[in-house]
């Protein structure tokens, strides 16, 4: 049995702004039910604090220039048996809504402070100086919010071993290089083989530098992560590193995820009850005022920006319209996208419909309800939604890239013929290539039992999170060895 703290600024369902809280959520219950002992830190946001309750202190923290202690109170992860240390500093972090963006959707301008704060937490609780009577062999730090714990640490004799996961190679916690001199962070870390990038701070450097292991969320993206497309100037250090990397694909709540007992979903189906599917259809046009059709129904949700390949779907939407098609799409994001696809939305009205914002219960009646899944990432480093759509039998149309490529089988006639096929992938990103894939996916559809084997065989296809929770604790103990 290993202890493990594993470090992240958001963890769902305790605050949610994307695939690092379901991953936050769901892990350290699958490391718990192998039987280690997990530890679950992150910041004490207000929704957090609300949510992991009832809470205890468990200890106080004072560091050089907090204007107050710092406590850490106890909580548990709600519907498993994991704690949950919070980190509980108002001035840092008690705001409302995002823990990253103020109300008018800008970075705070304290960003820097606020997680090199919460970098310095993490490590001393992790170095046994927080008067806890416990301290951890392994700690796991996710995305450039926590990039500082393995840098911070690498400068502790007897110091825990650090695995350091990237959710997203985008989003890397950039900040002018004066940033570093202001946090007062220990000078031998600023150099081009640590903390600086290109005469800036960069916090997923920590990380990617100094942690004993590197993970990321799909084997694919792994890959591809250590070429200059998708390496975002870091491929150099991940080819450097790429002994060290190792990509383990998310696994899914597949008690949350279950059209046979899904609360959201008007009518319960598995792979032999499919047909029970079509009552999911329509009620999910009802909740988009579609029409009712025989037509192919596209479901999406997700974020509306470039990575999610938006302008790909409004490149196509004319010849869309045109086509035996409907699209329901739940989302929010970019200004231009929302307006566009409103726009398309008004001049289309029984093919497109768009609902802005997020809903998990219409996010649940996407999935049961859709025909198909439409998912055109740019780049996708894990991707959660097509394995929902896998799950509840809605092929998903994909990006071959990241892990849509890991977990989709593209239903080529050889694929259809051995009952491989599990969705509908194209290889190059533009608005052409999808609309060829769509065409591909209307083919199949017309002939219903081609199509429903395909839909039988994405049900049959099992990504839970223990699997991936055994694949963690073997690279725990490559850790260890080091």
């Amino acid at each position: 049995m290993s202890k493990i703290l594993f470090a992240t600024s958001e963890a769902h369902p305790l605050i949610k702004t994307g695939g690092l809280a379901d991953v936050s959520g769901s892990l350290p219950a699958a490391l718990k039910s192998l039987n280690h002992a997990v530890r679950l830190i992150l910041p004490a946001y207000p929704q957090a604090k609300e949510k992991a309750g009832p809470l205890k202190r468990i200890t106080t923290i004072r560091l050089p220039g907090s204007q107050e202690e710092i406590k850490i109170l106890e909580g548990r992860l709600p519907g498993s048996r994991v704690f949950v240390w919070l980190v509980d500093y108002p001035p840092a972090f008690d705001r409302p809504g995002n823990p990253y963006l103020d109300a008018n959707g800008h970075d705070w301008p304290d960003n820097a402070e606020r997680f090199a704060f919460f970098c310095r937490i993490v490590s001393e609780i992790a170095m046994g100086r927080a008067g806890l009577d416990w301290r951890p062999e392994i700690v796991h730090c996710n995305d450039w919010q926590t990039g500082l714990v393995p840098a911070l640490l690498s400068l502790e004799p007897e110091r825990p071993a650090t695995v350091f996961t990237i959710h997203n190679l985008a989003y890397q916690g950039m900040f002018p290089a004066e940033v570093f001199f202001r946090l007062g962070l220990p000078p031998q870390l600023w150099h081009f083989e640590g903390l600086e990038f290109h005469n800036h701070l960069s916090f997923i450097k920590g990380g990617l530098a100094y942690a004993d292991k590197l993970t990321t969320v799909s084997p694919t993206y792994a890959r591809e992560i250590q070429t200059a497309e998708f390496g975002y100037g870091l491929d150099g250090l991940l080819r450097h590193r790429a002994a060290d990397l190792r990509g383990i694909l998310n696994g899914i709540d597949l008690d949350e995820w279950n059209p046979a007992s899904d609360p959201h979903i008007v009518r319960h189906y598995d792979a032999r009850r499919f047909s029970a599917k079509r009552d999911n259809k329509r009620a999910l046009q009802a909740d988009f005022s579609l029409p009712e059709s025989n037509d192919l129904l596209l479901g999406s949700v997700g974020r509306l920006v470039e990575q999610k390949g938006v302008d790909l779907v409004l490149d196509i939407i004319e010849a869309l319209a045109e086509l035996p098609v409907q699209l329901a799409l739940l989302g929010s994001g970019e200004a231009r996208f929302e307006a566009a696809l409103q726009d398309a939305a008004a001049r289309f009205p029984h093919k497109i419909s768009i609902k802005l914002g997020y809903s998990e219960h219409l996010a649940h009646r996407v999935e049961a309800g859709a025909d198909a899944f439409l998912m055109p990432s740019r780049f996708e480093p894990c991707g959660l939604n097509q394995l929902y759509s896998l799950r509840y039998g809605t092929p998903p149309i994909v990006h071959a890239v990241g892990g849509l490529a890991d977990t989709v089988v593209d239903a080529t006639p050889e694929a259809i013929r051995r009952k491989t096929a599990t969705g509908f992938c194209f290889y190059y990103a533009s608005g052409n290539a999808l609309l060829r894939t769509i065409h591909h996916a209307l083919e199949i559809y017309a002939q219903t039992p081609k199509w429903r084997a395909i839909a039988r065989t994405a049900m049959a296809q099992v990504f839970d999170w223990k699997s991936s929770a055994r694949q963690y604790v073997a690279l725990y103990r490559e850790a260890l060895q080091r």
